[in-house]
């Protein structure tokens, strides 16, 4: 919140105050892993191949996050934040009028991150962290065994990282592509030992995220 105050007081050219970003910040305390998320970037966590999703993307479809929105005077138009945002919280975007706190009023777009805390355990593989436009084209677990699958052919979390990105330019994606991959072991992931089911979907990954926002309220 001070880092969103201080960038609207230091913005004094009219191309940085229409200027925005999200955010998404873990930090690791002794065995604690804390993930604090404003926007739609997102963090999962592989525990023995499993995909624990450690943030929640704040878009317009999420059911509580318009609940807040409409509370403060806001609202939702055609899946957009007061018809212009497609997120409903991030830094910055004080150039749109209505958006942001002016003076005892609380806007709708909201820098306030939620919180996740967990305590990690020799079962926790690896942390993925990335922006919108991985989790356009990549489901929570389809990004996680296709980690898995690559750390064990090289163990390169750097490689791994550029593959993933270069994955996603070939799934089609069209928005921001920023990974970065933090290992626990140093030797690359065993072989699951339990083998999930496999479907054939016909739904992107955005319109299963966008289905789980509803559901999930």
């Amino acid at each position: 919140m001070e880092t969103d105050a201080a960038f609207a007081k230091s913005c004094s050219l009219e191309s940085a105050l229409a200027s925005g970003t999200t955010a998404l910040t873990a930090m690791i305390f002794g065995r604690s892993l804390l993930v604090a998320n404003a926007g739609d970037s997102r963090a999962v966590l592989s525990r023995c191949g499993t995909a624990i999703e450690m943030s929640k993307d704040h878009r317009p479809c999420c059911m509580k996050e318009r609940r807040r929105i409409e509370s403060l005077g806001g609202f939702i138009d055609d899946g957009y934040l007061n018809g212009q945002l497609g997120v409903t919280r991030a830094l910055g975007n004080w150039h749109l009028e209505g958006m942001k706190e002016m003076g005892e009023r609380i806007g709708p777009l909201s820098a306030e991150p939620e919180l996740k805390m967990i305590t990690l355990t020799k079962e926790d593989e690896f942390l993925i962290i990335g922006s919108d436009g991985i989790w356009d084209v990549f489901t929570n677990q389809n990004a996680v065994d296709f980690t898995r699958r690559r750390l064990q052919e090289h163990n390169d979390v750097k490689l791994c990282c550029k593959e993933m990105v270069g994955e996603a330019i070939k799934r089609g994606a069209t928005d921001n592509l920023t990974v970065v991959l933090v290992s626990f072991h140093l030797e690359p992931p065993l072989p699951s030992v339990i083998q999930r089911a496999r479907f054939r979907r016909s739904i992107s990954a955005e319109g299963l995220q966008s289905l789980k926002c509803l559901l999930e309220g």
